[in-house]
């Protein structure tokens, strides 16, 4: 790999007194991890830019079969995120999203764009949590490999009716006269063209759309359950959060 580059910290343990070893969602190699000594001190360089959530320039060194962080130079810190629980805890999940699913070179750099600009919208609470919550499982899906079929019905073809279904077992969707499977959801034309939106955009014009509130949780709750069924998985960080938002789990 790489002995420099870009990457967002996603998961940091303490090792003893004063040393951490840091997941980190680096720009040209994927999921590494790292150990970092002596950076629990707050006189160590290095303290700032190896935080859970900061995102920073690293220099790696090798030492056996272990990478050891040599400098750790602060890029940009989403700390506002901590004064939000609601926001910290999405954020959080984000990071577990990175580590299930563990992007390699090809796909790095896209999911790091990803995370942080979805950190980024966080922070500015210029859009619905719920809703930046839904473009990032969705979107993270369709990188890795679990890209829905939202085009057309699956049986028929039609592009669109009032209400399509949603098969979230297989991503496909079906049309009202061609559903036949009761745990299908329904979606509307406003979540049928969100989701579109999120799957087939450039990420140049990912977050450039809104719904309305109602319509953004909603969006959560199917996204959420597309890709909890996907990864099979039970997210510890999504059990926090429905905790804050018992209404949304």
């Amino acid at each position: 790999m790489k002995t420099v580059t870009d990457g967002l910290v996603i998961k940091e343990m303490s090792i003893g007194e004063a040393d951490k070893l840091i997941t980190i969602l680096t720009k040209d190699d994927g999921i590494v991890k790292a150990y970092a000594s002596g950076v629990k001190s707050i006189k160590s360089k290095r303290s700032v830019g190896t935080t859970l959530l900061s995102y920073s320039n690293f220099s790696f060194s090798q030492k056996g079969n272990n990478l050891r962080v040599s400098e750790a130079t602060p890029i940009k810190h989403f700390f506002s995120v901590d004064s939000d629980i609601e926001a910290f805890a999405i954020s959080q999940y984000f990071c577990e999203l990175c580590a299930v699913f563990e992007p390699h070179e090809k796909a790095s750099s896209e999911f790091l764009r990803l995370i942080l600009n979805s950190l980024h919208f966080l922070n500015e609470k210029s859009k619905s949590p719920f809703l930046i919550k839904a473009i990032t499982e969705l979107r993270i899906a369709a990188i890795s490999g679990y890209c829905p079929n939202l085009v057309a019905c699956e049986a028929c073809g039609a592009y669109e009716s009032d209400v399509m279904y949603f098969n979230y077992r297989d991503g496909s969707v079906f049309c009202k006269d061609c559903n036949k499977d009761g745990e299908n959801i329904p979606l509307g034309i406003t979540l049928l063209k969100a989701m579109r939106h999120i799957v087939y955009s450039p990420f140049e014009r990912l977050y450039s759309f809104s719904v309305p509130d109602e319509a953004a949780r909603a969006l959560s709750k199917i996204t959420e359950r597309y890709i909890t069924y996907q990864t099979e998985r039970n997210f510890k960080t999504l059990e926090f959060l429905h905790t804050i938002y018992p209404e949304n789990g």
